[in-house]
Order: structure tokens, then sequence, then C-alpha cells
């Protein structure tokens, strides 16, 4: 079911065959629209795009530095219901992923796994805010959005975009996803890009975590690349 970033990193669930959430029962809503943006690149890929510059050496990153857009966005974040934008979180080390809260398995094992990384920084994690994105805004509401990312650590907040903007932050950082809502024949069936994308606390891209949806990644790795970002 998890992808390898060679075969694009892109998860996929189902109302009908998947295992029950982790915090929340089913609710099957219809959605207006469906969307697929272009897919994230290998390693390879992204290795190629910057040959001209020498690659960042990351324990357990993907080095994307200078590849990569700036962080940007315009998003409604779950706590406070407060529309922001990455001038909110600068000075801050950013970690961005997307999912939605229905997930059975990727979302909670990456933010899981998220969690484990910043319990590793101790105090220096007070600086780091790990920004979980819904792909699916029209059953992710707000107060679902918020219980399902205080499970999970204090820096993570859930944020619900909308369609607009999920489409236009996607495209930007070559994400992909797509929602078809479910009907009598075909279950409701979500897919989305399960890299995390980091952000240094100028805003500019550095790496990717690639393993964080799997079942051995490489925790104290990525904990010594977010600590050279805070240093």
């Amino acid at each position: 079911m998890i992808e390898s970033m060679e075969t694009v990193g892109r998860t996929e669930e189902t109302a009908e065959n998947a295992a029950a959430p982790l915090l929340h029962p089913p609710r099957l809503h219809p959605l207006s629209r469906r969307r697929l943006v272009p897919l994230i690149g290998a390693a390879a890929a992204t290795a190629a795009l910057g040959a001209c510059a020498r690659p960042v050496r990351w324990r357990a990153g993907v080095d994307v530095t200078g590849t990569f857009p700036r962080l940007a966005f315009t998003l409604t974040r779950a706590r406070d219901g407060k529309v922001v934008t990455a001038a909110d979180y600068l000075g801050r080390v950013v970690l961005l992923y997307f999912g939605y809260t229905f997930c059975p398995d990727v979302c909670p094992t990456t933010l899981a796994n998220l969690g484990q990384i910043l319990q590793r920084l101790g105090p220096l994690a007070s600086q780091v805010r790990v920004l979980f994105v819904t792909v699916d805004p029209v059953r992710d509401t707000l107060p679902v959005l918020n219980d399902y990312s205080a499970h999970f650590a204090p820096q993570v907040e859930g944020m619900r975009p909308t369609p607009d903007q999920l489409a236009s932050l996607a495209r930007r950082y070559r994400a992909a996803y797509s929602v078809s809502p479910g009907d009598k024949d075909h279950p409701y069936t979500v897919t989305h890009s399960s890299a995390v994308y980091v952000f240094d606390k100028q805003e500019n891209a550095r790496f990717l975590l690639t393993s964080t949806s799997s079942g051995a990644p490489d925790l104290d790795g990525a904990a010594a690349d977010l600590r050279r970002l805070l240093s």
C-alpha cells in the first residue's frame, strides 16, 4: 500500500476496504471536485535538478536545497480558526505533510513517527511546527482536524485549505492527491503523496523525509538533520 519515492510516494485508502481510522468513524459526504497534480519525482530526478550545486548531505533527508520553492501558503488553522500564511511561521523549522484524518494507516504512522522525532529534539522541539494539511477538507472539519492533530504532539497543527488553496499548494511542491466521492457502486477513495517537506527557519526548502510512513524510519537520523537546521 505504501509506495517508495521511486514510485512517487503515493498512498491509497478506500472506505470499503480500509481499517477504521485512528480517531473518527467513517462519514461519507459528497466532494465537489477531484484533483490530481503532478507527482513528486524520484530522488534521483531531484538530485539532477541541483546538479550545478553541491548537494547537502543529510543523514535521513533527501536534499532539495535550491530545487524546491520557498514555503508559501494561505490556510485555515484548525486549533483557532485563524487564516495563516508562511509569515506566521518565520523563524521556526516547518515540516509540511499532506494527508487526511480518515487515513487508516499511512497518516497516523507518519505523524506518530514525527512525534517521536520531536521527542528526540527535547527543548528544541518548541522551535518546530508540523503542518498537517488535509487533502479531504469536506470530511475534515476544523474540530475534527484539531482533535486528530492534538493526538500526536503539541507541535502538530491541522490545516484546512479551500479546494483552490489545496490545489495551488500541492502544485507548488509537486505533491499528488485525489478524492473520489463514494456512491453505491464505488467506495470513497483518497490518494496522496507520503513525503514530508522540511523548511528551515528562513522558509527555504531543505530536504524531504521519505521513510516516515514506513515501519522502520530513521528517527535518529531525522532528528539529527533537524538539529542542524535549528543550530
